[in-house]
């Protein structure tokens, strides 16, 4: 059994030099935070740990080197995936890069919509799927990561249906008014290609609620505290805020080497304040927004002139796309007019570096710095700011962070601020530099204790534990699935039988649900099917239904089966007559109709059917989440508007019905067994209102429920046509 990480990149750059090469650990959050959880698990386990990495090494691999390459690579528990430089530049540069990235961050007008990089993102996700498939080993957990992959969980359930597989998105996850500006079918593939895990994960709450309002909106499926019913299993969505190896980035401030880099500082600036700015070169990072609001700053604080430094830190970031080399300049401009503004020969307001750095020399600069100014517009998680408080061991320092970081929601005793506001970010650099100490402690005491016992190796057990959980759950659902054997013993069973009934639902249960009631009509191959069952020897049928007799009578009438139409409040043997079951009241629907006929004003693509003994709110057409709202008000309004009055009111699929009281299934399933002996009896249904007949009926009889739900029944299958494939089993020989 082994974890297998799957990422767009490996954690290592490769570089040649004269028919050699030298493999780098690669910077970033990501690389940084699941190398130290490798590290720690193996510790754990005393190296016993089994792990592979999975991704691109980040160039082509010539020929003469590939075989030392692939040696040195599985010595280190890597395996690359060869993908030409010209296609993943596309991959990356293109639609990962050009629609998801800034999409996803809310730049909406910088996406770009193009079907061949669509294409190659498809591609590319297939891929990965090939390369996945030749190394995975039966119980191996499968972590895909990232906005890169968004396809490759579907694809791998489609090849490997009993995967464990988790997939954590390092992103924001945007609104579904964000969201739906992708293609149709482009959005719907990517929700798939999610949904295709067992386990997904994000950093806050706020992108787990805009992920299942997208799903619902879009694919139909709502969420139940976490879980999303699929048609064939359950899938967990849930929050998982990333930490750091709060440990490492503490040693590495007290390293020789941030040491040095401290000592230089000091010996640079003296005794001016220092203001840490880090980050790659992105427009969603933004830097020129701290810019301006530190203009603004020394506007309205002539008094920090000379006192105060910016120490600014842009690392090089897609290096030669257009709409970054422009962002480059318009930093490059500023910084030079800030400086020329407000600086003077001994003073330089700003030190603007561009440039790589490493993790100690930038530990250095962490403890070093009095503030540091962190101004996202958008972002996933943002591991500065939990990096720059591990690293600040004496506990001085102030953090200024973002509202839109997604760090902010665990980071409150920060100075949070809103980076689109220069006189926020002005005042909250005079509140950083005034900050008596005492406070700064205690503030960052708070932070420190809060992500050292919260750091990424938590971060990622707390994952895998909650899929390994998950698969659980799933293995308790599919063992009461209808599973071969069974089904063939159901099969003989019938076979054998001298009599048997079929007790069957229609909507949900013979037939997938329509939009609209009328449009659920029998196929001419269903009415073939149960034409069949019914000239099978000694077979009964009864269809019982929640639909109106005239519906029941013009579908079925011909049928030489027992029809019982509302729920069984009308009942009809073989080719007799309708009778109703008993002398109920329909006074209360004029004082109830008004009341529906008000939700349906107010909730567009609702209408109601009106049956003789009951009511029906259908709202299948309607906004999912104004449906979500509107149906729960209905459902309250009704319990004190129907209190003394004889009816029922239940929530179905899609739909709320107000019937008489003594209207169940399992009154009319009783009663039509008491006529007769029946040596073999089932039932299939898919909804509340079977669940009354599933509990009538004796242990001996065959009990199918219709989608994975908890019930009464014996069995589960996952849709009507697997319940036709079924029943097509009785009597084909």
């Amino acid at each position: 059994m082994s974890l297998l990480i799957v990422s767009n990149r490996l954690p290592v750059t490769i570089e040649e030099d004269n028919n050699s090469f030298v493999l780098k650990e690669s910077s970033g959050g990501l690389v940084s935070g699941i190398s130290s959880y490798l590290s720690s698990m193996q510790r754990a386990k005393n190296n016993k740990a089994s792990y592979k990495w999975l991704g691109w090494p980040g160039k082509t691999i010539s020929e003469s080197l590939k075989k030392s390459f692939l040696e040195k690579s599985d010595k280190m528990n890597l395996k690359p995936i060869f993908l030409s430089e010209k296609v993943m530049d596309k991959f990356y540069l293109g639609f990962c890069n050009k629609t998801i990235w800034p999409l996803f961050h809310y730049f909406t007008t910088y996406s770009v919509y193009d079907e061949e990089s669509w294409n190659i993102y498809k591609q590319v996700n297939l891929n990965f799927r090939d390369e996945l498939l030749k190394v995975i080993q039966a119980d191996d957990t499968i972590w895909i990561h990232d906005y890169h992959l968004m396809l490759l969980p579907k694809l791998l359930r489609d090849s490997v249906p009993d995967a464990k597989i988790g997939f954590f998105l390092h992103i924001p996850f945007p609104s579904y008014e964000i969201f739906r500006m992708l293609p149709k079918d482009w959005r719907r593939d990517i929700l798939e290609g999610m949904l295709g895990a067992d386990l997904v994960g994000f950093h806050t709450y706020d992108y787990t609620r805009y992920f299942f309002s997208c799903v619902q909106r879009i694919l139909g499926y709502e969420n139940n505290f976490g879980q999303i019913l699929l048609p064939d299993r359950l899938v967990n969505a849930e929050t998982f805020p990333m930490g750091i190896d709060f440990d490492g980035f503490a040693n590495s401030a007290e390293s020789a080497e941030a040491k040095l880099e401290i000592k230089q500082i000091r010996d640079n600036f003296g005794d001016s304040k220092i203001i840490l700015s880090i980050d790659r070169l992105d427009y969603s990072k933004g830097i020129l927004n701290r810019l301006k609001g530190f203009k603004r700053f020394l506007k309205l604080n002539p008094e920090w002139h000379n006192k105060v430094n910016l120490l600014m830190i842009v690392v090089p970031s897609r290096v030669g796309v257009e709409r970054y080399s422009q962002m480059k300049r318009e930093i490059n401009e500023l910084v030079g007019y800030i400086n020329g503004k407000y600086g003077n020969l001994n003073w330089t307001p700003i030190i603007y570096q561009y440039r790589f750095i490493n993790q100690n020399a930038l530990s250095g600069l962490y403890n070093a710095s009095d503030a540091a100014l962190i101004t996202p517009l958008r972002d996933g998680m943002n591991l500065i700011s939990k990096e720059y408080l591990a690293c600040k061991t004496a506990s001085t320092g102030v953090l200024i962070l973002s509202e839109m970081a997604g760090a902010s929601k665990e980071l409150g005793e920060a100075l949070i601020i809103n980076p689109n506001n220069t006189e926020e970010i002005a005042s909250a650099i005079k509140e950083a530099l005034e900050m008596p100490q005492a406070e700064q402690k205690r503030r960052n005491i708070i932070m420190r204790s809060r992500i050292k016992r919260y750091n990424v190796n938590k971060w990622a057990d707390y994952f895998i534990n909650t899929l390994n959980k998950v698969k659980q759950t799933q293995m308790l659902w599919s063992s009461r699935l209808l599973d071969l054997k069974h089904k063939e013993e159901m099969i003989c069973a019938f076979r054998r039988s001298k009599k048997s009934i079929l007790f069957l639902d229609y909507d949900g249960t013979l037939v997938p649900f329509e939009s609209r009631p009328e449009e659920a009509a029998p196929s001419e191959k269903l009415l073939k099917l149960i034409e069949s069952l019914c000239s099978s020897r000694g077979t009964d049928i009864a269809l019982i239904s929640g639909r109106d007799r005239y519906t029941m009578e013009k579908w079925f009438g011909a049928q030489n089966i027992i029809l019982a139409a509302e729920h069984g409040a009308w009942i009809k043997e073989k080719h007799g007559e309708w009778t109703q079951q008993n002398l109920f009241k329909t006074e209360w629907k004029k004082s109830i109709y008004p009341f529906l006929e008000n939700y349906t004003d107010l909730l567009p693509g609702s209408f109601i059917e009106e049956k003789d003994f009951s009511l029906v709110w259908h709202y299948r057409k309607s906004d999912p989440e104004q449906s979500q709202v509107k149906s729960r008000e209905m459902l309250d309004d009704l319990v004190s508007l129907t209190a003394n009055i004889d009816v029922q009111v239940m929530q179905g699929n899609k739909i709320i019905e107000i019937r008489n009281n003594g209207i169940n299934k399992g009154a009319i399933a009783s009663s039509i067994l008491m006529g007769d002996k029946y040596d073999f009896i089932f039932a299939a249904g898919d909804d509340w209102t079977d669940e009354d007949m599933f509990k009538a009926l004796p242990e001996s009889a065959y009990t199918i429920k219709i989608g994975i739900n908890s019930s009464h029944a014996k069995y589960n299958l996952h849709n009507s046509g697997e319940l036709r494939n079924l029943i097509e089993g009785f009597i084909n020989v």
